[in-house]
């Protein structure tokens, strides 16, 4: 318990002193929220006849969280095994479970705290958004998000060797996953064979999960639906992530 509570401890430290970071993760989303709902400020998706913030407010937030857990793990273990801390750490009687764990209750909080602020902002006025009485549901979702997401960030941050390989990796994956995925844009409106594709995502279900238990824009079984998807995502990064973790560079 020492251990996690000084690696968790640093963690913060690490977090809460990094302006930039701090910034991407917390005002990059709402930058979308407010690009998007401005954009389509009081207009309605022809297909479903339900307003557009209803479909882009879950979809960017689930988006958000779920890129705040991939960068946030993936930079920390590139760096901390660039830096040589993680054979340190190695060196002691902490295990791998204590290191992934001290980063995960991080990651947990400021998924939290990230989707708080959004929906506030997305319930004032000017974007409209309004909550579903299931609201509360969205909760264990998020907790699951960022679970999957996460188990997705320890392989980027166990492949890659240097900041820019973390980005352009992350990148690679989450930018494309948030168009495929109904993050920005609502899926009715994409083809057939795209809404076909993005099943294979993980964002896909986590944005469903979410807008079902927000707006309700779904019923319980797509909130199950996600949350199973999202359980069978995280159990097959896990398992590639600790296939693939490394200690140190030289390993």
């Amino acid at each position: 318990m020492s251990a996690y509570g000084a690696l968790a401890a640093a963690g913060y430290r690490a977090q809460v002193r990094d302006a930039a970071t701090l910034f991407f993760t917390f005002a990059f989303p709402l930058i979308f929220l407010v690009v998007f709902g401005l954009i389509f400020s009081g207009q309605e998706v022809a297909e479903t006849g339900r307003p557009y913030i209803a479909y882009t407010a879950p979809g960017v937030l689930s988006w958000g969280v779920g890129n705040a857990a991939v960068f946030g793990i993936a930079f920390t273990l590139m760096q901390w095994r660039r830096d040589d801390l993680l054979r340190l750490i190695r060196m002691t009687p902490t295990s791998l479970p204590t290191v992934l764990a001290s980063r995960y209750v991080l990651a947990l909080a400021v998924g939290v705290v990230q989707a708080v602020v959004f929906v506030a902002v997305a319930l004032l006025p000017l974007f409209g958004l309004e909550l579903d009485a299931r609201w509360p549901l969205a909760l264990p979702v998020l907790l699951l998000g960022i679970t999957a997401f996460l188990s997705m960030g320890v392989i980027i941050g166990s492949y890659a060797d240097t900041p820019e390989a973390v980005a352009a990796i992350a990148n690679c994956l989450m930018v494309p996953m948030a168009f495929l995925s109904g993050s920005f844009l609502p899926l009715e409106m994409m083809p057939s064979w795209l809404q076909t594709l993005s099943r294979a995502l993980p964002l896909r279900y986590f944005n469903d999960a979410v807008s079902a238990a927000l707006t309700g824009g779904g019923g319980l079984g797509d909130i199950a639906v996600g949350c199973g998807a999202l359980l069978a995502f995280t159990a097959v990064f896990a398992a590639v992530g600790l296939k693939t973790f490394r200690w140190s560079n030289r390993a």
